[in-house]
């Protein structure tokens, strides 16, 4: 059976990519990060999502798979994404069709004198 968490900014699928399309797997998790393209992103932050995401999964190992523990992981990855954007790693994408900065307003700089 094919188990999902879906969040604002993260989905997690039981499931493989072939041929651009979703294959139920009893092993493989398959991550979408930003969906939306609510965030600017560079290579590095998105290594360390990767990176975090499979921390994560390997913290649950030998646990049941259940949409509950995905859930869960999609959660704290949230909690790390929006750690992210307040350390500025990453940005809200301000060409987004959706703008509702629901992990906080946005940093401006103060303007220059």
């Amino acid at each position: 059976m094919l188990l999902k968490c879906t969040t604002r900014h993260v989905r997690i699928y039981t499931a493989e990519v072939k041929n651009n399309e979703l294959v139920e797997s009893d092993n493989v998790l398959t991550l979408d990060i930003d969906p939306d393209n609510e965030f600017n992103w560079n290579e590095d932050a998105l290594q360390k999502v990767y990176h975090q995401f499979d921390d994560l999964v390997e913290s649950y190992s030998g646990a049941d798979l259940t949409e509950y523990n995905l859930r869960r992981i999609g959660s704290d990855l949230e909690h790390y994404m929006q750690s992210l954007l307040q350390s500025g790693q990453i940005s809200y994408n301000l060409e987004s069709r959706v703008l509702n900065y629901s992990m906080g307003l946005p940093q401006v700089s103060p303007p220059a004198d």
